[in-house]
């Protein structure tokens, strides 16, 4: 069972997509506890020093389908705080 599972689905302009992909870029290059702006609230997150990525792509009847996925745990300590005993 999902703790917690959100999604939104939007039609954005090329810049308003390209600003939301800047202010994950910056909660993601932060770190620590990120808030992001999702529409009419804020979610915070947790975000380690690494994650792990995939980006896919389809090309199927003339439309294209980007994917990029982050993933971490959340009962794992940063490294950082690993390294600080």
């Amino acid at each position: 069972m999902k703790d917690l599972e959100f999604t939104q689905k939007r039609t954005l302009s090329r810049a308003e997509a390209a600003d939301q992909l800047d202010a994950l870029a910056a909660a993601v290059r932060r770190g620590g506890q990120a808030e992001l702006n999702l529409g009419p609230g804020k979610l915070t997150l947790r975000i380690p020093d690494e994650l792990h990525t995939e980006i896919e792509v389809e090309l199927d009847d003339g439309e294209v389908e980007l994917e990029i996925e982050m993933s971490w745990r959340t009962d794992r300590p940063d490294r950082a705080e690993d390294t600080a005993d």
